[in-house]
């Protein structure tokens, strides 16, 4: 029997290494039913290989994945049978840009696409905008895109979290 119990839609926000992908796992795997790992990276070097590999080792076989760089509303589509995990909204941003895709319009889909799922979702991104600013226009531009993304998906998720030093501080309670 599957108890989804959590707020239907999560974002889980924190800076670099904070622990918020961790965090997110558990808070899926306390959802019960068979849960789906939506990955936005791809691995374009050693490096990022291996940090794909240190996160599916953490997660355990008992996850099913859907890799997709891209099509966020598709992988969420097919996805609809459990709890899904997508790690990261961050590294799917830069995918957009990247790809001189709309990434506002696509952000706003995502957005729109929440209410109408029917299992839970929770989405981590990366909070990029307690930091300085930056000293060139690519990354001023990404920062920007990423707080934007980051109000408009925290805007339509039933609960926003951030985590420091992996502790979790509820900004928006479900």
């Amino acid at each position: 029997m599957c108890h989804f119990a959590m707020a239907k839609s999560i974002l889980i926000t924190g800076g670099a290494r904070s622990g918020k992908s961790a965090y997110a796992e558990r808070r899926i795997a306390a959802m019960g039913g068979a849960p789906i790992y939506v990955a936005t990276a791809e691995a374009r070097d050693g490096e990022m290989a291996e940090r794909v590999a240190q996160h599916r080792a953490r997660r355990g076989p008992e996850w099913g994945l859907i890799e997709e760089p891209l099509d966020l509303i598709g992988a969420l589509n097919r996805s609809d049978q459990g709890p899904r995990l997508v790690d990261c909204l961050t590294l799917w941003l830069s995918n957009l840009m990247f790809a001189d895709r709309d990434w506002k319009a696509e952000g706003v889909r995502v957005a729109n696409a929440i209410p109408a799922l029917t299992h839970p979702v929770v989405f981590v991104t990366n909070e990029v905008g307690l930091g300085i600013v930056p000293d060139n226009a690519l990354a001023r531009r990404f920062r920007d895109a990423a707080g934007w993304l980051n109000q408009t998906i925290a805007e339509a998720s039933d609960e926003v979290v951030l985590v420091v030093a992996g502790q979790p501080l509820k900004v928006k309670p479900q």
